[in-house]
């Protein structure tokens, strides 16, 4: 309930690949399109153009070179919908 004081922060799912969730969160627009990738307590950010990891927690090194090929392939898909959701009020 937002009238009581709880934040509630939407974090729109954008793809999910495997056991991967890949979404952004709704009050971030200001930031360089960018995505998020969770996998279980597992969390990365990963910047679109071009693409590099941000910040990680839970995933190993290797996990991550994995997850950042999916981003790499997906890129454009990913940068689209960044651009489709923050943009539509302009």
């Amino acid at each position: 309930m937002a009238g009581r004081g709880i934040l509630i922060r939407m974090s729109p799912t954008v793809l999910r690949i495997g056991p991967y969730r890949l979404f952004f969160f709704s009050n971030e627009g200001t930031e360089p399109p960018h995505i998020h990738v969770e996998r279980d307590d597992s969390l990365a950010k990963f910047w679109l153009s071009p693409v590099e990891l941000a910040s990680s927690s839970g995933f190993g090194a290797g996990e991550l070179r994995r997850i950042q090929r999916v981003v790499e392939t997906e890129a454009q898909r990913l940068e689209d919908a960044w651009h489709e959701y923050f943009d539509s009020d302009s």
